[in-house]
């Protein structure tokens, strides 16, 4: 039987672990129940060990038929995880599923609350945006009990299923093609906090192809994820100062790829001409831009459709205790004015 369909763990398990009765556990994990902070801490150590969370939904509840899926991404003003988010809801539709959205703002520990805080709901899925997670976090959703899957990555160590690219190989490629069009000089924009992983990793695929193509990787690390349009354009100021003779750009994404060039516009650098930029993502924007941006295409609304699918197979019984299953969604270069 598959990792997903492992029982969740319950209040008995968690009493048996931490030496009390079920009735002192329901207590103790209760804010307005009477319970010493000793019991509480025994308590609580006890469920977290066993990745155990408080069903708050209603006592008499007879069926776990809840009727929604819990999903978290990064980020509620980007476009990419919007449409991801509109593949999913559409996939579901049909079978009246719902979605509840949390957003993590790119921070794992965010992430891990808002997991218990969903779990208490007792959601019939989990879907997770990335691979990284805190411990804590992935003891929670290993024994959830129910459906999990890791979108927009491909972890190393899943938990459940997951819907994702290769992120290092985005820029990896994007880097290649640069390189084939004549362009040594290449720099990377990026932001200056681990908490974007994906960024994290398309910088390490950026670093690892400039170097396998004899070139000296040339990175700027400017804000804290997402990245806007305005610290773009800092960004590349702040590349242009240290590396006056740069050729060529690779942004994190199309947002920072515009603010570099309206940087660009700004100084009267010609794009392409002085100047070459990528991005990632393939905004609207970057389609609308002038010049257009050349980008990354990676088909976020079929991630989430593709996620939704895989939600239904577990849960309408077509493969209800398969193995888990790693989709490997595939991208694309556009290619535009900027590059």
């Amino acid at each position: 039987m598959s990792q997903e369909r492992k029982k969740a763990p319950t209040m008995a398990d968690v009493a048996r672990l931490a030496g009390v009765s079920s009735m002192t556990v329901s207590r103790a994990l209760r804010a307005d129940a009477p319970a010493s902070a000793e019991t509480r801490r025994k308590i609580q150590e006890a469920a977290d060990e066993l990745g155990y969370v408080l069903n708050s939904t209603a006592a008499g509840l007879s069926s776990r038929k809840t009727g929604f899926i819990a999903v978290t991404i990064p980020s509620i003003n980007n476009s990419n995880f919007a449409d991801t988010v509109r593949g999913l809801t559409e996939g579901l539709k049909d079978v009246n599923l719902q979605v509840l959205l949390g957003y993590t703002d790119y921070d794992m520990n965010a992430e891990e609350k808002l997991i218990e805080s969903m779990l208490r709901r007792r959601p019939e899925a989990l879907v997770v945006t990335g691979g990284s997670h805190t411990g804590r976090a992935r003891r929670l959703m290993a024994n959830a009990g129910i459906p999990v899957v890791e979108m927009w990555d491909l972890p190393e160590k899943p938990i459940g299923h997951v819907v994702g690219f290769s992120n290092r190989e985005t820029s990896q490629a994007m880097c290649r093609r640069l390189y084939e069009k004549g362009y040594r000089r290449i720099g990377y924009i990026g932001g200056a906090s681990s908490r974007d992983t994906r960024g994290a990793d398309r910088r390490r695929g950026y670093e690892e192809a400039m170097r396998e193509l004899g070139c000296d990787p040339r990175v700027t690390a400017f804000g804290d994820p997402p990245i806007t349009m305005r610290q773009g354009g800092g960004a590349l100021a702040q590349m242009l100062e240290r590396w006056p003779d740069i050729d060529a750009v690779i942004c994190v994404s199309d947002l920072s790829a515009f603010g570099a060039l309206c940087e660009c516009q700004r100084r009267g650098l010609r794009v392409p001409q002085d100047i070459a930029i990528a991005g990632f993502g393939n905004y609207d924007l970057a389609d609308c831009a002038v010049p257009s941006l050349t980008t990354v295409e990676v088909h976020a609304e079929r991630i989430g459709r593709r996620t939704a699918e895989l939600v239904l197979e577990r849960l309408t019984g077509e493969n209800p205790d398969s193995a888990p299953v790693t989709s490997l969604m595939d991208f694309q270069i556009i290619e535009r004015e900027s590059a």
